[in-house]
């Protein structure tokens, strides 16, 4: 239970942050994981080997813990916390039916029920949609987009179809669509 409660408060501190380099993120987080994790084996009087398993050990992470946290980071800044964390909470079945392929493992009939309770909660959070009309604070910022989106109107590239980054000014605007709670819609309801 602590373990879920330290979860999702990361994802929301996460979130808090999310609009800035996801890799540097993930650069820093594992860092600090991985610092911790090994003074913490250390102080038990566990030994760190120092061969081809420790190599194998950091390559198993970049790109599954690493590669998964940058997705991660990235479905914050556009899905928020709670949407990201629904669509996250299905990889253990990925999981488990991949054993179930691969090593022939059965998973018991619990699977069943969780599974499909977990895919309607998925389902019914990522089809909820709200609009109202919402005020977006003015903002210089650097960051990837494309200019038809309602966010990114400014005229001095006009005619750039393609997603860029420069520095832009987003002016304070008053509008009213349907959205989630992303990194551009994070205010009071």
């Amino acid at each position: 239970m602590l373990a879920v409660v330290c979860w999702g408060i990361d994802n929301n501190l996460t979130r808090q942050i999310s609009d800035k380099n996801p890799i540097q993120i993930t650069y820093i987080k594992g860092l600090v994981g991985g610092v911790v994790s090994i003074s913490i084996a250390l102080i038990l009087g566990k030994t760190v080997p120092l061969d081809f398993t420790l190599l194998w050990a950091l390559l198993l992470g970049a790109f599954s813990y690493g590669i998964s946290l940058v997705l991660f980071i990235k479905a914050l800044q556009s899905l928020g916390s709670s949407r990201t964390g629904a669509f996250f909470s299905l990889g253990p079945f990925v999981g488990a039916i991949a054993s179930v392929i691969i090593l022939r493992e059965w998973l018991g009939w619990v699977m069943f029920p969780a599974l499909v309770l977990m895919v309607l909660g998925t389902w019914l959070i990522v089809n909820e949609r709200h609009e109202h009309a919402h005020t977006h604070a003015a903002v210089t910022h650097t960051h990837m987009h494309r200019h038809d989106d309602l966010h990114h109107l400014h005229v001095h590239l006009e005619g750039i179809q393609e997603p860029h980054s420069h520095e832009h000014l987003n002016p304070e605007i008053n509008h009213t669509h349907a959205h989630w709670p992303d990194t551009l819609h994070r205010h009071e309801h």
